[in-house]
């Protein structure tokens, strides 16, 4: 309020009668505007900080509760319920975290055995760190293990599964062919969880229908969907669609799809391109682009996979105008945060279209293409055009590729610098193998999600050894157990071999006693190869008497020798 509206309140106060000065009073001390905002931050700002006090300070009838009074006694009848997110938090994240680090380091079986060890403990696992280790199995096919993993947390262990506990359990059925099995789950959940099925289960259990050759139940599964409420899944249709096409009905299939634009105004492209590849398939490719130009008439916003599915169909039938005019629009459409329009498997698609054409120039240009907002590449995405770079003997566009990767802040894995390794050896240019490779061990030293395998050990050893550089092979070969990883058969017979090439029988013999006594069985070839060398050095014996102190294949042994000579 201004210096000459305080003057000429007094002034009224003052001149005002007795009655009245209360009134005025109050309006000179009164803030002018005591409910308004001066912007709608500031109000935005005051709700957040009245939900937080409301948060944070307990309800008045929880303050005059007495503390040391006893609880009431939970309802025994009343359904436990799943954990929800904030449940996770504190050492239970922590574990979650360990956990996921390990799967994504590939390493399953510690993650299995944490998490199974932390039910034990003070600190047990969360329904959502259990699905992430059954999730894992799954994705690894390793199906026996996520039946027996989903009994002993959710069974045995007393933790209360989620509906993404019991897809994970369905799918794995449904993969293993046990499709009664899967369906007992879902009548156990509709009978006794505290929740409903989703459409994911719906979706795996349709897809288990079909594969079974159980079609008509899959319709009725649909039809029951539909009944419990549950919206018209696109997904679940166009598995039904593509059943009733692989068997020849495709008036079945255009029925069910009619019957999907009925009922969604929006719906997932994905049917569009199964019906594509169904009238591609009859030489019907006119009716096939159709079907798709009825889609884009439709002008909705496709996510990625559903565009990367169309595009799949496109250039798989050779439609390569339609296909890299989708691109176009999906570099046009591309305004993240509103709306993601492009991925990293789009530029993948294009790129290995373009090497199929050999079009290699074309095909880094491609990849350098970028929306007005970038798309984030991911590692996977350069070790795609990387690795087919290296592949048609150009290592050196592969490595401008690779220093380009700290510039999108991508770190190289484990595959990449397996390409340029490969490559370098290729290429007669061991030095730089061995750099790269240098590089690879420092990164799996600071990473816990990059894993050097055996695999890549061995392919060192096979480009050392054609180089000429045995001894650098066997330097590498004894820090392998210093970074925990054990040699198979194929790191001691590529090493043995070479020694004994080499004229090194006493090395070649020391390390093949080491592969005897870590119970490696070698093969055939390999066997033939050592008896023959030392038997011509007349030190037949001695190879004798290493494999008779292996006995359990020393008869399998010397009978592949006896056949093969």
């Amino acid at each position: 309020m201004s210096f000459y509206r305080h003057l000429l309140l007094l002034r009224s106060l003052r001149a005002a009668p007795d009655r009245c000065r209360p009134l005025l009073f109050g309006a000179l001390s009164a803030p002018s505007r005591p409910f308004a905002f001066s912007s709608a931050e500031e109000a935005a700002a005051e709700r957040r900080r009245r939900k937080r006090r409301l948060r944070i300070e307990p309800p008045l009838h929880a303050l005059r509760r007495d503390p040391n009074a006893p609880r009431p006694p939970r309802d025994p009848n009343a359904p436990r319920l799943p954990d929800s997110t904030s449940s996770l938090v504190g050492p239970r994240l922590n574990l979650h975290n360990r956990v996921q680090s390990l799967i994504r380091a590939g390493d399953l079986d510690s993650a299995s055995s944490t998490a199974r060890h932390a039910v034990f403990s003070s600190v047990r696992p969360t329904v959502f760190t259990c699905n992430a280790v059954t999730a894992s199995m799954l994705r690894a096919g390793r199906l026996d293990d996520v039946v027996a993993l989903f009994a002993f947390f959710f069974n045995q262990s007393n933790i209360v599964p989620n509906v993404v506990s019991y897809n994970i359990l369905i799918n794995a059925h449904c993969n293993a062919g046990r499709v009664d099995v899967a369906l007992d789950v879902y009548r156990h959940i509709l009978d006794n969880a505290p929740f409903s099925p989703s459409y994911v289960t719906y979706r795996h259990l349709t897809k288990g229908l079909v594969d079974a050759d159980r079609i008509q139940e899959a319709i009725d599964l649909l039809r029951e969907m539909l009944n419990r409420g549950h919206g018209a899944d696109s997904i679940v249709y166009n598995t039904l669609m593509a059943g009733f096409i692989d068997r020849g009905n495709m008036e079945k299939a255009l029925e069910l799809f009619d019957e999907l634009r009925e009922r969604c105004l929006v719906y997932d492209g994905v049917v569009h391109s199964t019906l594509m590849e169904a009238y591609f398939k009859r030489g019907m490719d006119k009716e096939a682009m159709e079907s798709y130009q009825s889609l884009l008439d439709r002008q909705f916003k496709m996510t990625p996979v559903t565009c990367n599915t169309l595009m799949e169909t496109l250039l798989k039938h050779d439609k390569l105008a339609e296909a890299n005019k989708m691109f176009e629009n999906m570099l046009e459409n591309h305004s993240p945060p509103s709306f993601t329009a492009i991925n990293t498997d789009t530029y993948n698609l294009m790129v290995n279209q373009r090497f199929k054409e050999g079009k290699i120039l074309e095909a880094i240009e491609v990849f350098h293409r970028q929306p007005k907002k970038p798309c984030i590449m991911d590692v996977s995405c350069f070790n795609n055009i990387i690795g087919k770079l290296c592949e048609n003997g150009l290592l050196s566009e592969a490595e401008k590729l690779f220093g380009e990767m700290p510039e999108k802040s991508v770190n190289p894995d484990a595959t990449t610098y397996r390409f340029l390794v490969d490559a370098c050896f290729r290429e007669g240019r061991p030095d730089d193998a061995l750099e790269y490779f240098k590089k690879t061990i420092e990164s799996s030293g600071g990473s816990p999600g990059f894993r050097v395998d055996v695999g890549f050990y061995n392919m060192m050893f096979e480009g050392l050894v054609k180089a000429g550089r045995t001894n650098q092979a066997l330097e590498i070969f004894g820090k392998m157990w210093e970074r925990g990883l054990k040699p198979n058969r194929t790191s001691y017979e590529v090493l043995v071999t070479a020694l004994c090439k080499e004229g090194n029988l006493d090395g070649g013999r020391e390390l093949l006693e080491q592969m005897l006594r870590s119970q490696i069985n070698a093969s055939p070839e390999f066997t033939a190869f050592v008896f023959d060398t030392f038997g011509n050095a007349g030190r037949s014996q001695e190879i004798e008497g290493l494999f008779a102190g292996n006995s359990g294949n020393f008869a399998s042994q010397t009978e592949h020798v006896a056949v093969m000579n």
